[in-house]
């Protein structure tokens, strides 16, 4: 049954619930054609069309994302993430401008995942191609956030450059994604050298 079928592709969605799922297949339903047909060619525009910028990993469906091509950004200073969604809590505090680089996930020997599993290389390449005097390393505060920043850190600390931590003005155990434009800021101003 095609209505079956739609409540079982979004409840596939993360935090999306039989409920939820059930209320947004009921909604879609709703929805004029044109509208429904718009939903369904950005949602196949999207998985096309997006991939990683040539720099920083960063979602983009152009070969450099929109803050690696901007010529108003500090190309020394670069703040490593976790994750693309981290990148707009950052963007949100309007206080960090230089660039970034995404490692789409963090060390996590428990679930297999180790240092060749995200990009790290793509950090250590990049930085012996262009002068960087800091790196912000702004991964989760969480025990695999920590090992990641404390792995780069020792990677990094020989090439003689300047590695800082965001301060923890984050909940332990708390995503970036989900922090208000103020602790971000706060946690910004406050990160210490490694």
């Amino acid at each position: 049954m095609p209505v079956a079928k739609l409540i079982e592709e979004f409840s596939k969605l993360p935090g999306i619930g039989k409920k939820t799922a059930q209320r947004l297949a009921f909604h879609v339903l709703d929805m004029n054609n044109e509208d429904a047909k718009s939903l369904a060619q950005s949602i196949i525009y999207a998985k096309k069309n997006i991939k990683y910028c040539n720099i920083c990993s960063n979602l983009t469906d152009k070969d450099l994302c929109i803050i690696c091509s901007s010529k108003n950004r500090k190309r020394d200073l670069i703040c490593v993430i976790e994750d693309p969604r981290d990148m707009a809590a950052m963007e949100r505090t309007k206080e960090f401008d230089g660039l970034y680089h995404v490692l789409h996930g963090s060390i996590s020997p428990m679930e297999g995942i180790g240092p060749e599993d995200i990009k790290i290389k793509e950090l250590l390449q990049r930085i012996q191609k262009e002068p960087v005097e800091e790196v912000i390393l702004a991964t989760n505060s969480t025990i695999e956030g920590e090992a990641t920043a404390m792995y780069i850190s020792k990677l990094l600390k020989p090439m003689g450059i300047k590695v800082t931590r965001i301060a923890y003005g984050l909940p332990v155990g708390g995503d970036l994604e989900y922090a208000d434009e103020v602790t971000l800021s706060k946690a910004l101003e406050g990160r210490r050298e490694l």
